[in-house]
């Protein structure tokens, strides 16, 4: 199977790249930044704007025919609604979803003419339940969910296998790397927050690929990353609306 992966340089995406040429898969990797890429022994490496319509159009003309596409690349803001800037908006809209909307529209039509082939796309935990101060990623994350869930409806009577992913709480440097517009004046440190989710998170990136993997092998719709994410899951469904307070109890305590 040959596989192309976005935002491959770093974290799930990288470790995901990894474990499927384990398994003896060719995979290209991508990143907007090549140079991320070094040290990755794959078929391939090109460089990705997840958010230009052109340069995703470049990449499936360099890529050749592929079976899957990996949606990956992704960022986060952490600010309230109220505060957070049309930019920082506009910026993570355009990586978490118009990014999975180009990558799926660009390898679809060759998915669905040959009629086989895997769309996966990552989502998260957040794209289940609302979370304060992650009202920009939620709104992502929940679109990602929708559009992927839609198309797997769409395409249920071929052999186009469509999963939505849903990472909990994984060791990655996604916060460290995040705008974090909330500094001291409101009550929020950086620093107390990555040390809060350095706690949460427990699950390691070469875990989570292998999950992933796992899951696409058994053509799983929806493809739960971590015991926090099966916790949430569950939650979000008995209690649809009483879950924030609960989180809200959770994240207090991680921030002790």
């Amino acid at each position: 199977m040959r596989v192309l992966i976005t935002g491959a340089g770093r974290a799930i995406g990288r470790a995901t790249a990894e474990a499927l040429t384990e398994r003896g898969h060719e995979v290209v990797a991508t990143a907007r930044r090549p140079e991320i890429l070094e040290g990755l022994d794959v078929a391939q490496t090109l460089a990705l704007d997840v958010t230009d319509e052109g340069s995703v159009a470049a990449c499936v003309a360099a890529a050749g025919d592929l079976d899957a596409i990996v949606n990956n690349a992704g960022v986060t803001v952490s600010d309230t609604i109220a505060d957070i800037s049309y930019d920082d908006f506009e910026w993570i809209v355009g990586i978490n979803f118009w990014g999975v909307v180009y990558g799926t529209k660009a390898f679809l039509p060759h998915f669905i003419e040959r009629d086989t082939g895997f769309v996966v796309n990552i989502s998260s935990v957040f794209g289940m339940i609302g979370f304060p101060t992650q009202g920009s990623y939620n709104a992502t994350k929940f679109a990602v969910r929708g559009m992927t869930e839609a198309l797997r409806w769409e395409l249920e009577s071929s052999n186009v296998t469509v999963c939505s992913v849903h990472p909990g709480g994984i060791k990655t440097n996604i916060v460290r790397n995040a705008r974090l517009r909330q500094g001291p004046d409101k009550g929020v440190d950086a620093a107390q927050m990555i040390a809060s989710f350095d706690k949460m998170a427990r699950t390691t990136p070469e875990k989570a690929a292998n999950v992933i993997i796992d899951g696409m092998e058994k053509r799983e719709p929806r493809i739960l990353i971590g015991a926090d994410a099966h916790m949430i899951d569950t939650i979000q469904r008995l209690a649809p609306r009483k879950y924030g307070t609960w989180m809200k109890k959770l994240s207090d305590r991680l921030e002790r």
